[in-house]
């Protein structure tokens, strides 16, 4: 009897420039780990990806760049989807887990000015300069530490929000380093922000990849991909996400560091005019990453972030 041929491996992808490199190279670690396997891409546009005219904050972002993938992976069209974890929900569909989380590259937020600006850094420009960005986290952490720049929000690819700060729209962006890099951009990076100014997003720099629970064959697939350490962290740092139940865009910022065997999470919690912020550190064993993440959250509600989130959200709401 001649064995049939192994399945083909269907992988989703978002449309955008990024999502694609992404998925491609997944799709390349993939193909070099199982010559014998088919990997397949198949793209999808997401809601996320269509509105482009509106603030993310004002329209919500739970599974804003996810739903339709897994709506694809819940019906057998797609064996699993490639995000970029910060873009991925802490709570997932009943039957899709998250399979896979690969090595992190630098999650660090990124300087991006205009030409003009050169030989300035992000504490160097002058008062009223506008800032773009389109994210509440690094919106709330600038305005606490330098309240004489002025914020716009930007939306777009990243092509089209380099374009409008070419433009002179705006004086400099605040970017994720991840995504240049990626995109091969890294040489506009002007300016690497450390952590004592703008802690990065919950998962930002990884990718998670998300596929059906029930599938032992593509989880033991993408166990080729997994990075431990780098999952460690991501689990501790959605975890405390999850447990504030914050999406991604209020201004929950984390920084994670694992070294000598010990897991240390740092979180904050910030008001949108970044004059409130509930800020803390622990640490652990990194097996007990998850419970990390949710003693931490305990300690700012304690010390006031729930108020804080509270606030965000209703201000959102009538905005």
């Amino acid at each position: 009897m001649i064995a049939s041929p192994p399945r083909t491996i269907r992988i989703g992808s978002r449309k955008s420039q990024l999502a694609l490199v992404q998925t491609y190279w997944v799709q390349e670690q993939l193909q070099k780990a199982f010559p014998d396997r088919t990997f397949e891409v198949h793209t999808m546009s997401t809601q996320g990806d269509k509105i482009l005219d509106v603030a993310l904050a004002k329209i919500g972002d739970k599974g804003l760049f996810t739903k339709e993938l897994e709506v694809g992976m819940l019906s057998g069209d797609i064996d699993f989807a490639v995000h970029s974890l910060k873009d991925l929900p802490t709570r997932l569909p009943e039957g899709l887990v998250l399979g896979c989380v690969t090595e992190r590259e630098d999650p660090a937020d990124a300087l991006v000015v205009h030409e003009k600006h050169q030989d300035k850094q992000l504490e160097t420009l002058p008062p009223g300069a506008v800032i773009g960005t389109s994210s509440l986290r690094r919106l709330a952490q600038l305005r606490h530490h330098y309240p004489h720049l002025a914020f716009k929000d930007v939306r777009g690819n990243l092509n089209t929000r380099l374009a409008k700060l070419d433009a002179g729209e705006y004086d400099a962006l605040i970017l994720a380093y991840a995504g240049l890099h990626r995109l091969g951009m890294g040489d506009r990076i002007h300016q690497v922000i450390p952590a004592e100014v703008s802690l990065h997003a919950v998962g930002q720099g990884a990718l998670g990849i998300e596929c059906r629970a029930d599938d032992p064959e593509i989880l033991n697939i993408l166990k080729a991909l997994e990075h431990t350490p780098t999952a460690q962290r991501c689990y501790a740092e959605r975890a405390f996400l999850r447990e504030l139940e914050g999406g991604c865009q209020v201004p929950i910022g984390v920084h994670t560091v694992l070294a000598d065997n010990t897991l240390t999470l740092t979180g904050l919690v910030a008001s949108l005019d970044g004059q409130k912020l509930a800020k803390d550190t622990v640490s652990g064993a990194p097996e007990a990453a998850e419970q990390l993440g949710v003693d931490l959250a305990h300690r700012l509600k304690q010390q006031g972030a729930q108020a804080i989130l509270d606030e965000i959200f209703a201000t959102i709401q009538r905005s």
